[in-house]
């Protein structure tokens, strides 16, 4: 059998390229894939090496010997174990590969840290920052230019690559590589309508394996259309658990959901930051408990686990990894072994929902097998659901509107109509922060959009 080739770009982002490995290696059929890592910065890419060679070698002899205990290696590997390679050109990762997995975060802390701190002085809050709003805007537009150089080569060297993009903002970074790379074999994965299907399990004293589900629409605004346990429908049980709960009741989702009618996908801190009636306002920061700048202390806690594996590999020292039960796995393994599963993408809407823009990204469950990934039809969302996610759409269409046309004020127009700046800023200082944006981020941003205008 062909080894399958999978290539890491951005694989410095250690301790998530840790978790993905330590599902692909959970799967006897892939334990024989060449792992491609490539990342610019070289201290992180060998970390990276160290780290995925040190998974390998142990999860690779966990499999097998349970597999000989039991009996049930069924010829499918040579014991061999993998092949991992490190490399500072991305051109020679992608060679001859078969799925490319982004994991790039362009500027790092530092871009980060400017995504808060200029905002903050013209009193924007944010939590997360890494998905609509300012944050998300002036993410997507320093990403951009990569995932266009990304697409190119992939299109040159391993044309029938499946991409897997982790990166944020996920779906203005998958409606560009739509728009501007002509790549067709991509998907954009996040883990929130699993994660919010657990925590609702767990809230509901349910198993997670026996709840059966659908959700849709956009990246981290996507709704539990159903929810359902032996046939039965769990919204009225959760909906008496809100109702003797008042501390539930402190949840942005949760508000959200009772004025809805449906539970959105991802975490209140994330919620608060795509709608206008939260963050502008001090009594409800106060009444959800909403973590201003969250984010920030995420990034540190990252750069310290980085740091710990460092450390410990140069220290030899054994690493503790887990599995992470993420989706670009899963889609490797079927599409390589044929086995069909079930996960949530986002895709290029083409009707998928009805009665959201058919250029914007989606999130959708997919079928994945042997012939790809394969979206499902979902109809129409609820019209106060796609209310909502059609203003996020819009706002996105105008950022990648900005890059493909090479349109600065595009930039300033998506801005204008972010819900939660839109709330707490008059236009002439929403203009104002996006040129001090501009200036900040400087050469991350493509020359046609360093430009800045005033009112």
């Amino acid at each position: 059998m062909t080894s399958t080739k999978i290539a890491f770009i951005g694989a410095g982002s250690v301790v998530f390229t840790q978790g993905l490995l330590a599902d692909i290696f959970a799967f006897p059929e892939l334990r024989n894939a060449h792992i491609a890592l490539h990342d610019i910065d070289s201290e992180r890419l060998t970390t990276a090496h160290g780290a995925a060679r040190h998974i390998a070698d142990r999860l690779t002899a966990e499999g097998n010997a349970s597999e000989a205990a039991s009996g049930t290696g069924g010829g499918l590997r040579t014991g061999t174990g993998p092949l991992i390679t490190a490399h500072a050109q991305r051109r020679e990762a992608l060679e001859g590969a078969d799925f490319v997995i982004n994991i790039v975060q362009v500027g790092m802390r530092e871009a980060t840290r400017t995504d808060f701190d200029v905002p903050a002085r013209y009193g924007l809050r944010q939590t997360i920052g890494d998905t609509l709003g300012i944050g998300g805007i002036f993410r997507a537009l320093r990403t951009f230019p990569l995932l266009k150089s990304l697409g190119e080569d992939i299109a040159e060297v391993c044309p029938d690559a499946w991409l897997l993009n982790y990166t944020n903002p996920m779906a203005m970074n998958v409606q560009y590589l739509a728009q501007a790379t002509g790549l067709t074999r991509v998907v954009g994965l996040c883990h929130s309508v699993y994660w919010t299907i657990r925590d609702l399990s767990d809230l509901l004293g349910v198993p997670h394996q026996e709840v059966t589900y659908q959700a849709a629409g956009v990246n981290h605004q996507a709704w539990v259309l159903r929810l359902e346990h032996q046939g039965a429908d769990l919204y009225p049980r959760l909906d008496a658990l809100v109702e003797q709960n008042p501390e539930l009741r402190r949840r942005v989702r949760v508000d959200m959901y009772r004025r809805l009618g449906y539970y959105p996908t991802e975490t209140s801190e994330h919620s608060s930051e795509y709608v206008p009636w939260y963050l502008h306002h001090d009594s409800e920061v106060e009444r959800l408990r909403l973590p201003i700048g969250a984010y920030l202390g995420i990034v540190d806690e990252n750069i310290a686990e980085y740091e710990g594996t460092r450390d410990a590999l140069a220290a030899g020292t054994p690493l503790h990894v887990e599995g992470t039960m993420e989706y670009a796995p899963q889609i490797i393994h079927s599409i390589t072994t044929g086995t069909p599963r079930t996960v949530y993408g986002n895709v290029p809407n083409h009707g998928l929902i009805d009665n959201l823009p058919a250029a914007g990204t989606v999130e959708v469950p997919c079928l994945v097998d042997g012939s790809g990934v394969q979206p499902t039809r979902v109809g129409a969302l609820p019209a106060q659901c796609a209310a909502l996610n059609r203003g996020y759409l819009s706002m996105n269409d105008l950022v990648v509107r900005a890059a493909v046309e090479d349109d600065p004020r595009s930039v300033r127009q998506a801005a204008m109509a972010d819900p939660a700046t839109a709330a707490a800023l008059p236009v002439e200082r929403i203009w104002d922060l996006c040129d001090d944006m501009v200036r900040a981020h400087g050469d991350l941003l493509q020359p046609g959009l360093r430009a800045t205008l005033g009112h």
